[in-house]
């Protein structure tokens, strides 16, 4: 595998190419930074809006931007374009990205899940083409398996896959060399399909049950708080500590996960799955022996020699993720 840069400020863009801005949204936080012949500089980060208007992410990004090349000394009107890396499902209007996104639209299972606002989608790409000349928006899960084959643990592959295991859980899906992409950008959201006959979790979608209502890194409390876990750092902590309930809820969570990655080798034969995201990130000592385990001679014909590995970017490939659309 080749060596990847140790930071991402180590990239620059060709003398004389003009400024982008990389965009990373997700369902937590929106970072921003300013990419030039200089480097990758200015990094600014935020909650990510939810209240409000729909357009309330769209004007945020748009301030963060100006944010981000005031703390780099960079002319924000010399923005040659705008890569956009964000947490999903899309829709499309006339040709341009909304987000019908579950960790940021209230409107879609509604009150039960807690989000300050009724939004069905977010405006995105609109707003910003008003202000910026050149914009691409793709899925996370896309821009983050660009990265990863560009500069991570995906090089020279041309059937692999990402996955983050996170917020919510995302994957970018590569066959025969093509990334795929889907009708409305939409391909690789098996964060919402059904692997488990468990119906006790309300998605954000409006679905109940499927993996990342089970498996999300905010799936982890609405569950398992009455049982003592606030968050998947106590309930890793008291597992590591000997505790049988914590052990027990990990290896389910595991089991939901292995199935949805033994799906994706099923249907799309892959070689190689870089994993990434906060859930994973910081429990990859605990979490990858137990998935590797799970794909361990299941129909071997279409599992043997399949990888799974740490997203070879690491806690940066969100960063890598959005540059990868514009650099």
């Amino acid at each position: 595998m080749n060596p990847i840069p140790a930071d991402i400020s180590s990239f620059c863009l060709p003398a004389g190419a003009a400024p982008v801005a990389c965009v990373d949204i997700g369902g937590t936080k929106v970072a921003v930074s300013v990419a030039d012949s200089a480097g990758v500089r200015g990094k600014v980060a935020e909650p990510t809006a939810k209240v409000g208007d729909n357009d309330a992410l769209a004007r945020q990004i748009i301030r963060l931007v100006g944010e981000s090349c005031a703390a780099a000394g960079v002319d924000v009107n010399r923005i040659g374009a705008v890569g956009v890396s964000s947490c999903g499902p899309f829709v499309l209007r006339d040709g341009l990205v909304e987000l019908a996104a579950p960790n940021i639209c209230g409107g879609m299972a509604g009150k039960a899940r807690g989000l300050p606002n009724d939004w069905h989608t977010a405006l995105l790409e609109a707003p910003l083409r008003t202000v910026f000349p050149g914009v691409r928006v793709e899925n996370d899960g896309v821009g983050a398996l660009e990265a990863e084959r560009r500069w991570g643990a995906l090089q020279g592959l041309d059937h692999c896959a990402y996955v983050t295991w996170s917020t919510g859980i995302g994957m970018g899906l590569c066959v025969d060399g093509r990334v795929l992409r889907g009708k409305n950008g939409n391909a690789g959201h098996a964060g919402h399909t059904f692997v488990s006959d468990n119906d006790d979790a309300l998605c954000g979608c409006g679905l109940t049950g499927d993996v990342e209502a089970l498996v999300a890194g905010n799936a982890i409390p609405r569950r398992f708080a009455a049982q003592g876990f606030a968050d998947s750092a106590s309930l890793f902590i008291a597992a590591r500590a000997g505790d049988m309930r914590a052990q027990a809820i990990i290896d389910d969570l595991c089991r939901v996960m292995g199935r949805t990655l033994f799906n994706m080798i099923a249907t799309l034969d892959l070689q190689r799955i870089s994993i990434g995201g906060s859930v994973f990130w910081h429990q990859q000592d605990y979490l990858l022996p137990r998935l590797q385990a799970f794909l361990r001679g299941k129909l071997p014909a279409l599992t043997d020699h399949v990888e799974l590995v740490p997203a070879g970017l690491g806690e940066r490939v969100g960063d890598f993720a959005a540059l990868a659309l514009v650099a």
